[in-house]
């Protein structure tokens, strides 16, 4: 997987590309949420379920099903008050987006089994042809490590500057937006 810090960048860059009306911290905060969710899988190790089951580290937590019934149930919760569609529908995308990522960049990974995107219907868990991203490991103790160091130097070339570039396009967008 990647690790927290790669997720999380992922929601700001996209979150700061949110138009202004959307984009408050509190939406950015609850992408950052989506971006690691899928992880709280990882308490399957504990519970002896194996890790290529349906329940296990990566499996259904990572899927695109699961992604769209979290960022439904994250847009309609930030919706309550002053709902219409648009609004809607553009926070489901964009808590979508930050949910998905999180398989999407975990398929990049060099380690692990895979990520199941189809399941439930189809549990094969995927890799993407290209693996530059370190697998980060398990644990804070193993994080801060030097293996850590490792990771978060892969993602800082590999989430980190695509990120920027994202974030970049979006202001420069914008700005041509209002000029206009």
């Amino acid at each position: 997987m990647a690790s927290a810090f790669g997720h999380a960048v992922v929601a700001v860059a996209l979150g700061k590309s949110l138009p202004k009306t959307l984009g408050s911290w509190k939406v950015i905060l609850v992408g950052v949420i989506c971006t690691v969710i899928p992880d709280l899988d990882v308490i399957t190790f504990k519970m002896g379920i194996p890790y290529d089951s349906f329940w296990g580290h990566r499996g259904f937590s990572h899927s695109l099903l699961f992604a769209l019934v979290f960022a439904v149930l994250c847009a309609t919760g930030f919706s309550i008050k002053g709902f219409t569609w648009k609004r809607w529908l553009m926070l489901t995308l964009f808590f979508f987006l930050c949910t998905a990522s999180h398989a999407v960049l975990d398929a990049m990974t060099n380690g692990g089994l895979g990520v199941a995107f189809f399941s439930p219907w189809d549990n094969t868990r995927y890799f993407f042809p290209w693996q530059p991203i370190a697998v980060s490991p398990i644990g804070a103790a193993r994080f801060f490590s030097q293996r850590g160091f490792e990771v978060l130097k892969s993602e800082a070339l590999w989430i980190g500057i695509p990120c920027v570039t994202i974030y970049l396009l979006a202001v420069v967008l914008k700005s041509r937006i209002t000029d206009e």
